[in-house]
């Protein structure tokens, strides 16, 4: 019997964290050979808050990705932004949108909103100049209610913005997926560890601190609402790996990083999926087609072949003085990347 395949064209990550220095150089390659494109996040140590950063942040992705078939869409930590400045900004050819962290919420994120009253008028000028908003929706409440209960501010944002374009990151939750389908101008990024996890895969036996992120996996009604709005070809779901890595010192520890690294395992553990649930077909508007269609984007070309060849799958990766875990570490993912075409 012959190996099955699934050719994808111009997969995109419309989520993903490649840090920084010795990390970045490590990382970076692996997200550039997958994919055509990613959508980077802007939340370093010193966060990616004017022209001037994104732009050099940029080279430096560029240079350790060392991928001319690999664009970056690159993102400016939220503050108040002057018209003009997002006027420049839109004049910058990497520039893609501006991600909002509520203050504290996740890494490196102290230096986030605290009232979104007062920064209307940013979000008014983004409105206006069509720049796409992009938002990690926790409160800091109760840690598995934090989605559920930013919903109201995801809800308020869409109706007195209709016409700008809002995307719910990492949604984990089948309240938010309600919520996406009440307001035509929300979409939604979801990553593959929430359509794998629930918190009892983290902490249901002995703590797994590779599974632990932000937001925490929820329940198994949660993971299903998921998977059904990916699996049916939702058109304004899109994936978004959230592959977030950290070194295995910060998190086999005491004080536990969140952040999981998918990157290399994320297109071959998204195609066990859609192949178990006979969506197939459905597979390539998730990584791709939605995505270009909603932001009108035109990625690198690219042609990734999968087959259902088992991957053996790390236990580490290791190099530039790193050491990170990844997900499924030591396991075998029963598909695998055959080719990568440019």
């Amino acid at each position: 019997m012959g190996h099955m395949e699934i050719t994808i064209t111009n997969p995109l990550d419309m989520h993903l964290h490649v840090r920084d220095g010795e990390m970045l150089q490590l990382v970076a390659p692996m997200s550039a050979r997958n994919f055509a494109g990613a959508v980077i996040m802007p939340n370093l140590v010193q966060p990616v808050a004017n022209l001037q950063a994104m732009h050099t942040y940029a080279e430096r992705v560029r240079e350790a990705a060392n991928d001319s078939h690999f664009t970056l869409f690159m993102t400016l930590f939220f503050r108040n932004y002057s018209e003009k400045e997002l006027r420049a900004a839109q004049n910058m050819p990497n520039f893609f949108g501006i991600k909002l962290y509520p203050a504290g919420v996740t890494t490196n994120s102290d230096e986030g909103v605290r009232s979104l009253r007062a920064v209307e008028s940013t979000l008014r000028h983004m409105e206006e100049l069509g720049i796409p908003l992009l938002v990690h929706g926790e409160s800091q409440g109760f840690v598995l209610d934090r989605e559920a209960e930013f919903l109201p501010v995801y809800r308020r944002l869409a109706e007195q913005f209709p016409k700008l374009i809002i995307c719910m990151e990492h949604i984990t939750t089948a309240a938010a997926i309600q919520l996406l389908n009440e307001h035509e101008n929300l979409c939604a990024t979801v990553t593959l560890h929430h359509l794998e996890l629930t918190l009892d895969d983290v902490l249901g036996g002995m703590m797994k601190p590779h599974l632990f992120c932000k937001p925490v996996a929820k329940r198994e009604d949660d993971r299903e609402a998921l998977l059904q709005a990916v699996l049916s070809g939702h058109p304004r779901v899109m994936f978004g790996s959230d592959s977030a890595p950290h070194p295995v010192h910060k998190k086999e520890c005491c004080e536990c990083a969140a952040g999981i690294f998918s990157a290399p395992v994320a297109l071959c553990c998204l195609a066990k999926i859609f192949a178990e649930h006979g969506a197939i077909d459905k597979l390539q508007a998730f990584v791709s087609d939605n995505a270009c269609r909603r932001y009108n984007l035109i990625p690198s070309k690219k042609k990734v072949i999968l087959c259902d060849t088992p991957m053996q799958v790390p236990m580490e990766y290791c190099g530039y003085g790193q050491k990170i875990t990844p997900l499924h570490a030591g396991e075998q993912v029963p598909w695998s990347i055959k080719n990568v075409e440019v």
